[in-house]
């Protein structure tokens, strides 16, 4: 293949990728249906944030958060149904129990690692040993700027650990098991290692004070706006809404089998830290995963960071000289 130049990249040497939004299929059917497809994202954004602002304190909790985020997940597999952004990623039974099993091991042993050794328990202890104050500062701020800071001190920090993870072998072996899903569908963000889970999961927002209701109404946003990466559901995003957020078009494009089009549309939720980093395309892909599409077990996928990892050691000490591991010294700094 020739390939597509964007910027100073060359993409879709390795397989078929789509580049350009004009390039981009759009919903087709009656006025109805491209009204709601258009404009159905907008709407659930804006109506969380009306809800979350205004709704009482008896409602704004975190059992009503939780209602609300699997309401909307059954929402978004029945629109799968209905309107498929691509027949091959059409999901199965047996594909959506093996999706359900990753949520429950996300929501229950990465959760429950999070609790304990996360970034939030650390750096509570930081400050509790270092007996330093929080910047409670943050909470005089209006709602809505709280709940935007929360979400882009998370992103900015995953964009960097998702980069990381392609740029840096050992943080490469959990999160290379991600990349073998061969579709989309609203689950399979949970799809993957758990040590991946947990270490995509880590952030600085404890060093940060904010009311408990910035934090509902950023999870809501975030939820409005995150759920929709892993979906195979077409839609006709609005043109400022492709600029300031990752669709499922970019998110497609990140887990594309060509090499090149993976390495870009890093962020979780708003694609214009892509854009200040130069690292976004925008575009589409539909064959996904790693060696040729290859699936992963369920098995081999929690095993493989370590067994991989184990491999790889071994091999590099095989072609090390013994006597250059003996006798190999620190060299201090001048």
């Amino acid at each position: 293949m020739d390939g597509i130049r964007v910027g100073k990249r060359v993409v879709g040497t390795q397989s078929p990728v789509t580049i350009g939004w004009e390039n981009v299929p759009q919903v087709e059917g009656g006025t109805f249906k491209r009204l709601f497809f258009t404009w159905f994202q907008p709407a659930v954004l804006f109506g969380m944030v009306a809800f979350w602002y205004y709704a009482p304190n008896s409602i704004a909790k975190a059992s009503t958060a939780i209602g609300i985020g699997i309401g909307f997940r059954i929402l978004l597999q029945i629109l799968e149904f209905v309107n498929p952004r691509y027949k091959s990623w059409q999901i199965t039974w047996k594909e959506l129990a093996t999706d359900l099993f990753y949520v429950g091991v996300a929501t229950t042993m990465v959760r429950l690692a999070d609790n304990y050794i996360g970034a939030d328990a650390a750096i509570e202890a930081m400050q509790t040993g270092l007996h330093l104050d929080k910047l409670v500062w943050f909470t005089s701020l209006p709602l809505l700027v709280q709940a935007f800071l929360i979400i882009f001190i998370f992103d900015f920090g995953q964009y960097w650990m998702h980069r990381g993870m392609h740029n840096w072998y050992p943080l490469w072996l959990p999160h290379s098991v991600h990349h073998y899903i061969t579709q989309l569908n609203v689950h399979k963000g949970a799809v993957g290692n758990p040590l991946e889970l947990f270490l995509i999961g880590l952030g600085i927002g404890g060093l940060f004070d904010f009311v408990p209701r910035a934090f509902l109404l950023a999870g809501a946003i975030g939820m409005s706006v995150g759920a929709y990466q892993h979906i195979n559901v077409r839609f006709n995003s609005p043109r400022w809404w492709r600029y300031i957020f990752n669709t499922t078009e970019h998110h497609s494009l990140h887990h594309s089998q060509d090499f090149e089009s993976t390495r870009s549309n890093y962020s979780n939720t708003f694609i214009f830290i892509d854009r200040m980093f130069g690292t976004c395309i925008d575009g589409e892909a539909e064959l996904l995963g790693m060696e040729g599409g290859r699936r992963m077990s369920i098995r081999e996928q929690m095993l493989y960071p370590f067994a991989e990892g184990w491999r790889a050691y071994r091999e590099r000490a095989t072609r090390t000289p013994l006597f250059a591991r003996d006798t190999a010294t620190a060299v201090p700094a001048e």
